[in-house]
């Protein structure tokens, strides 16, 4: 590449009371490099991290997003790099004296006439995919599942070609747990709501060892599911529920492994028979309940990727469907942020609560918020979970908060039926993942600047690349590029619309994402924050 032919030296603002700025070119930019501003690097500067735009006095507050993200340890001229041992990062805000539903904007305006061919349930709610999952009450049968699935896909599945997928609900959980102590509600309530997903049509199937702790009439009680069929499978060890198969490995009528696994064949086709039946039908977009999430988050990811998801989620409001935003950690530094959203007092108190909670949680494990960010955030750019925090937030669009969810708990159960809400949830990707889930997603969307190959096999992942150069490289793994927004090549407003365009035709079965395609998925990981014995 020669000099004229060279990108000009770049870099990004938030806001015009911020005193850094991002770096924007491709592979950073040399010492001595003079943007068209008149600033000159004085150090050389990845691209993602920040550069001082003024001289900043030792303890002087460094702003991004016209938030202080840190103070300065020590004095730093304008034009040197601003990196994480530059700042002091200043104390979680306090939960006391928070701006309580203060935020009285005038209501989006609605948006009409989009649709999506979906599968209405008998409950109201409608699935993006017709999947037959086969839920697990512990760890010790996961090999057996395993086992069973890849031949229920082999030789079943064939025969029903209007069933998407056989997935086994594998988890960690089960036994070996304080079932009865505090907190133990949580991963059995996800396990639960996820047994119960829009995209698993109403059918419930499960695997039990027999004297696991968390006994099947315990996971799914009577009452917890719609009766879809009256008979029993008591050959095979079915619970007193009905309309709940359950497959009891240690039942005595099965004598050895093959009788096992023909038990759970025979079960699973009876459900694949009724799954068979459905049909896609034309629905609005407001049967849309979408997850929003990032992971492997970089400097870029406030800038392109997540603005533009924020766009996104206030289309959907507009159009009547549910978004759910989530991540503990990564709101905590913004809450006075959400508390002025939210829609009423009793949602900003649910929201003080979920942050009490989990700030106690962290503190018995003497650690606090700091600890979210990874190696890879860092070397994206990302000082701290102050920085981290306010480009996750922007997720969230503009829209007010009209509910909270505390983990593993289900929108339905909650009362949210559209607009936006918040689930309280680890950032970690697996775990928040599996906790929307729970929560009643049909639809999933995961932004990254890192890059990471993480999907769901229950419902379709959107991947959403923050930067141009992690889409081409990873062409065949991200399914939107957002750094368009970087370069200029697109608005944060195309972007959101192109993503907004796709959800209809994922959500349709017509475009299939790239985890999709490839068969890529995470284990679904239980949040227990009780002890195990």
């Amino acid at each position: 590449m020669t000099e004229s032919t060279r990108p000009a030296p770049l870099y990004i603002t938030m806001h015009e009371h911020d005193n850094v700025a991002i770096v924007a070119n491709d592979g950073g930019l040399p010492a001595g490099t003079v943007f068209a501003s008149g600033l000159k690097l004085i150090d050389k500067v990845p691209q993602g991290h920040k550069v001082a735009l003024v001289d900043l006095a030792a303890g002087a507050p460094v702003l991004r997003y016209n938030v202080a993200i840190g103070r300065a340890v020590r004095a730093i001229p304008a034009g040197s790099w601003v990196h994480e041992r530059l700042l002091d990062m200043p104390e979680a805000r306090s939960l006391e004296g928070l701006p309580i539903a203060t935020v009285k904007r005038a209501p989006l305006p609605p948006l009409e006439g989009y649709t999506f061919e979906g599968y209405r349930n008998a409950d109201g709610s409608v699935g993006t995919r017709n999947i037959l999952a086969i839920t697990t009450t512990v760890q010790c049968v996961a090999g057996v599942l395993d086992f069973a699935v890849k031949r229920i896909k082999n030789e079943l599945l064939p025969k029903y070609p209007n069933v998407d997928d056989v997935v086994g609900l594998e988890h960690t959980y089960g036994c070996g747990v304080a079932i009865e102590a505090p907190g133990a509600e949580i991963p059995i309530r996800t396990l639960r709501n996820i047994s119960l997903n829009p995209n698993f049509g109403g059918e419930v199937m499960v695997v039990s060892l027999g004297c696991e702790k968390l006994q099947p009439e315990r996971l799914l009680p009577p009452g917890s599911i719609a009766i879809v069929d009256e008979r029993s499978v008591a050959d095979v060890g079915a619970s007193e529920g009905a309309g709940l198969d359950v497959v009891c490995l240690q039942d005595e009528a099965h004598v050895g492994f093959m009788s096992m696994i023909d038990a759970i064949m025979s079960t699973a086709q009876e459900h694949l028979e009724r799954l068979n039946g459905r049909r896609r039908e034309t629905v609005p977009a407001s049967e849309l309940v979408v997850g929003v999430q990032c992971g492997g988050s970089d400097a870029f990811s406030g800038v392109t990727a997540n603005p533009a998801v924020g766009f996104c989620s206030d289309l959907l409001v507009r159009a009547g469907a549910t978004v759910m935003f989530s991540e503990v950690t990564e709101v905590r530094d913004g809450i006075d942020q959400l508390t002025s959203r939210a829609a009423n007092p009793e949602v900003a108190e649910a929201m003080i609560r979920e942050m009490a909670w989990y700030d106690a949680y962290l503190q018995r494990g003497r650690v606090d918020r700091s600890a979210n960010t990874t190696p890879g955030n860092k070397k994206g750019g990302l000082s701290n979970i102050v920085e981290k925090a306010m480009g996750s937030i922007v997720k969230s669009g503009s829209a007010p908060i009209s509910g909270v969810l505390s983990p593993g708990q289900k929108l339905r159960d909650r009362g949210i039926e559209r607009g936006l809400a918040y689930a309280a949830t680890p950032a970690s990707d697996f775990i928040c993942g599996t906790l929307q889930l729970a929560a009643g997603i049909n639809l999933h969307v995961f932004t990254t600047g890192r890059g990471t190959p993480y999907g769901l096999a229950q419902v379709p992942v959107i991947k959403v690349a923050t930067r141009s150069d992690l889409a081409r490289r990873w062409h065949d793994l991200m399914d939107v590029n957002a750094g368009q927004i970087a370069d200029g090549a697109a608005t944060i407003e195309d972007i959101g619309w192109e993503l907004f365009r796709l959800m209809l035709e994922v959500a349709s079965g017509r475009k299939k994402t790239w985890t999709e395609h490839w068969k890529l998925h995470n284990s679904l990981v239980l949040f227990n924050p009780a002890p195990v014995t």
